[in-house]
């Protein structure tokens, strides 16, 4: 509205009298509050990430279908049937539990468990560490952690033939036992003629202990015929040669000692033959009232000779000339056949060990170790009291998947030892498969013995979420 002034202007209207709006203010038409998304009817609230918890259970049930069908039932129906008798039929209460701690069989696959689940993991973390800490200063480290590693793309299975046939007794076909003996006869001779003995024709007969004698005193100056029969021609040394008749010499009492038996045929008994071999290093002892006056060994030939001493004496072939051969030791025997199967699993899993420490001792700060040196530290010391206390926490890792692992144990156990050791290798895995699928299977003292492995592994994997849910708030 305007008014009319004597100049005939306009004026403009009078400014209004209420006080100017508050900048600070806000009107409630112009700021509006964000207002949660509302959720439609019937289809339940939205979760943090937005999406609706019914749409999540059923991207879920499958899942939970599947771990119920695959783990939880199998658990409940073990438990279930471990309180039954052989048929099932008959409540049987804790009848098949008391037979687990009562059986002699049940009770050395407990004992062996126990065993695995001591040395097993803790020798495999051991190596593991040791082999990670020394390849990580020298330039082909790379190529012997990934030898070392081969043995974990190799099955159960394949392991335990390759391993059945390193421990084989005969030193011919086992690795473990040809070493073994090469050590063993470069520091202790080995006999070269075992089951040899004489004809009744001979001029020897039996003389004790093993050991032979000549029937009649020998004399100096005349020759000694030692003649064998019973070792084959292949097992003779391979530089044995022909035989030949001693010389005789004055003063001495010398001799052939051969293997009275030619080739194809033909020869005489007490006869050097020319296709007959000397008997090489057959050790030949004087012998007088009792006590041993003088010895010597045969030559390539047989021949051997012997000093004045022996004159009148009687000669004898000492028993040592025809023990059976040392053969090695028998690894998978009663007594040995579970550390050897221990090593063919370390064999395997030393090299999963040594990867996962050397990852963990990648990430250790080198500043503290030269710290520590620069200090006067050994690397014994540096080793001790900085590397392994950084590496405790993968080192329980190893440890905790490694007990987990030996606990289930099976193929090896099933495929390294022979028939006749088995039971004394037995581990609670095998025993399972034994007693549920045997010719006398007893699916009650099976079930047991899955709870009780359940049982034993629970412990182990509690406290390996512990530890995680610890490093987790770290």
């Amino acid at each position: 509205m305007t008014t009319a002034t004597p100049e005939g202007g306009a004026t403009p209207p009078p400014a209004s009298t209420s006080a100017p709006a508050d900048p600070s203010r806000k009107s409630s038409t112009s700021s509006t509050s964000p207002a949660s998304p509302a959720s439609p009817k019937g289809r339940g609230p939205r979760s943090v990430t937005g999406t609706r918890k019914l749409v999540a259970a059923g991207f879920l049930l499958p899942a939970l279908v599947l771990l119920g069908a695959l783990v939880v039932y199998p658990i409940v129906f073990s438990v279930y049937r471990s309180f039954f008798d052989k048929s099932g039929a008959n409540f049987a209460g804790f009848d098949n539990y008391v037979e687990l701690f009562t059986d002699d069989t049940i009770l050395t696959a407990v004992k062996n468990n126990a065993i695995w689940v001591v040395v097993a993991p803790t020798v495999a973390t051991a190596l593991g560490l040791i082999f990670a800490v020394l390849t990580e200063r020298v330039r082909w480290g790379t190529a012997f952690k990934l030898i070392v590693f081969m043995p974990m793309a190799i099955s159960m299975l394949a392991a335990g033939i390759i391993f059945r046939l390193v421990y084989e007794q005969d030193p011919a076909r086992g690795v473990a036992n040809a070493v073994w003996v090469g050590v063993h006869d470069t520091f202790s001779e080995s006999a070269g003629y075992p089951k040899a003995h004489p004809l009744p024709v001979h001029p020897l007969e039996a003389g004790g202990g093993g050991s032979f004698v000549t029937k009649d005193p020998v004399a100096a100056g005349t020759e000694v015929l030692l003649p064998l029969v019973g070792v084959a021609p292949a097992k003779m040394p391979s530089d044995a040669r022909p035989a030949k008749a001693a010389q005789p010499q004055d003063g001495r009492v010398t001799g052939t000692a051969w293997l009275d038996f030619t080739p194809g045929g033909g020869g005489k008994p007490n006869v050097i033959d020319p296709k007959e071999l000397g008997l090489r290093s057959l050790k030949v002892e004087a012998v007088k009232d009792g006590k041993v006056v003088a010895s010597t060994t045969a030559g390539a030939d047989g021949t051997f000779s012997l000093p004045a001493a022996a004159d009148g004496a009687r000669l004898q072939l000492p028993a040592a000339n025809f023990k059976e051969p040392y053969n090695g030791v028998e690894w998978l025997g009663p007594t040995l056949v579970t550390p050897a199967i221990i090593g063919s699993y370390l064999w395997m899993w030393a090299g999963f060990a040594m990867v996962l420490i050397a990852a963990g001792l990648a990430s250790v700060p080198r500043e503290l170790m030269e710290a520590a040196r620069v200090d006067g530290a050994t690397e014994w010391q540096v080793f001790r009291r900085i590397t392994v206390p950084l590496l405790a926490p993968v080192l329980a890792v190893v440890m905790v998947t490694l007990m987990i692992n030996v606990l289930k144990i099976f193929d090896l156990v099933f495929i390294i030892p022979p028939g006749s050791s088995q039971a004394d290798a037995n581990v609670l895995a095998l025993q399972l498969y034994r007693s549920s699928f045997g010719t006398d299977a007893d699916l009650g003292i099976g079930s047991a013995i899955a709870v009780l492995l359940l049982l034993l592994v629970i412990p182990v994997m509690l406290f390996n979420v512990r530890r995680m849910r610890r490093e987790t708030r770290r």
